[in-house]
């Protein structure tokens, strides 16, 4: 075992601060806000953890954010929930001109469904049993969050002074397209490296695919119901579509990057929503269908856009009607483009020595299908990767958890990289 994977009798003496109530007394409170995206709560969520980070003592940056100003800015990763505002967080500890090391994670979290399917109809209650902390959030990603704090609450307890600045950024609007993120760049917050708290399943992500939403509005010819023949159902046309849609996922899958090539398919394409028709016996004249278009990774967001257009294109080509009368394609809501940790980067090794040192696998790198804010970071020149409590599976879900376990483990692997990327005063 090498000395990076071995903690020193200072890095133990950190680890043993690390204080797994209080990181639960701290997700209590994260969950007890409903801070879904575009709602007052991503405010208050924001406004709880520039209080926390004051507490620990950091300096904060905690500043109102023009959505529609920042619309207009280039590169603006568009958002699917309604606001005009937003808020931004930073907390910074230690002197010197750039942090070592950014932990990032996102406050904002989805709609909770229905609420039956809820103990007590409430998803904001944190229930911890059997090693498990469950309610909205606690997976995605408020565990990832709690378990900053903790390490920074540890570093504290433990009165370790850095060499380098340390930074925590807690971003809004991540579910949605990650203008939270895309503020806070555009402030001027920087580091040298950043791992991002997203629940990882044990693992590091190393890279992610990207994913645009897509909408289809497909033209038909109304008429009665029992003269159906005199006109064209629009849901008729969307079915012809399907089998192409279907082709060009297959295709897009043949040959995956080697990190995502463990998944069944890495960069998935779905419908998600069709509406058709108003009226029982009239054929409709249209329909829309929008879904979710996976991003290659290393592909651009116009290479990706072009395939998709020329693979509807051919499919409306081979069919009288949409010959004469194209689907329209747009492309509404979030931009996720791809992204990537830079092959060779130190911050992954040091991130699996760190997993070790602090009583954990060495875990395995791989890629997600899914967008994150890590595509932001590294494309402003971050090198970033995610490591973080819990399992991709159980976000967004009804039974959202974590393991308390993982909250503890995610704490002091942090700390143990804020001490060895930041250095000893």
């Amino acid at each position: 075992m090498n000395s990076g994977q071995t903690p020193s009798d200072l890095e133990r003496r950190v680890l043993d601060a690390v204080d797994t109530d209080g990181i639960l007394d701290d997700l209590r409170e994260l969950v007890a806000i409903p801070s879904v995206g575009g709602t007052s709560g991503e405010h208050d969520a924001q406004q709880w953890c520039a209080d926390r980070l004051a507490a620990l003592g950091h300096r904060v940056d905690h500043w109102r954010i023009d959505v529609r100003e920042l619309a207009e800015q280039d590169g603006f990763p568009g958002q699917e929930a309604d606001r005009d505002i937003a808020y931004g967080c930073v907390g910074v500890r230690g002197d010197g001109p750039e942090p070592a090391l950014v932990l990032c994670g996102h406050s904002d979290v989805v709609p909770p469904g229905d609420l039956d399917r809820w103990p007590d109809r409430d998803p904001y209650a944190l229930r911890v049993q059997d090693g498990i902390a469950a309610g909205r959030g606690t997976c995605d990603m408020k565990g990832g969050l709690a378990a900053i704090f903790g390490a920074l609450q540890a570093l504290r307890t433990a009165g370790v002074e850095l060499a380098r600045p340390v930074a925590v950024h807690t971003v809004v609007g991540e579910e949605d397209g990650g203008l939270g993120a895309f503020a806070t760049l555009r402030r001027g917050h920087r580091g040298a490296a950043c791992v991002l708290a997203e629940p990882s399943s044990g693992t590091i992500v190393a890279a992610n695919g990207g994913s645009l939403t897509f909408r289809l509005e497909i033209a038909g010819q109304s008429t009665h119901g029992s003269t159906r023949y005199r006109g064209v159902n629009a849901l008729d046309k969307l079915a012809h579509l399907l089998p192409a849609l279907r082709e060009l996922e297959s295709r897009r899958n043949a040959d995956p990057d080697p990190l995502v090539a463990h998944l069944e398919v890495p960069y998935p394409l779905s419908v998600g929503m069709a509406r058709v028709g108003d009226w029982a016996s009239t054929v409709p004249d249209l329909a829309i269908a929008e879904g979710r278009y996976g991003v290659r990774i290393g592909e651009s967001i116009e290479d990706a856009k072009a395939e998709f257009t020329a693979a509807i294109a051919e499919a409306c080509a081979a069919d009288p009607w949409l010959a004469e009368h194209p689907v329209q394609v747009s492309w509404p809501g979030g931009i996720f483009a791809s992204g990537r940790l830079p092959e060779g980067h130190r911050l992954l090794p040091d991130t699996e020595d760190a997993v070790v040192a602090a009583g954990g696998p060495r875990p395995v790198a791989l890629g997600a299908p899914y967008g994150t804010d890590l595509r932001l970071y590294a494309g402003a020149g971050i090198p970033t990767l995610q490591y973080g409590p819990g399992d991709i599976r159980y976000a967004h879900a009804h039974d959202e958890h974590v393991p308390i376990a993982e909250l503890e483990q995610a704490a002091r692997t942090y700390a143990l990289l804020a001490i060895r990327r930041c250095g000893l005063a």
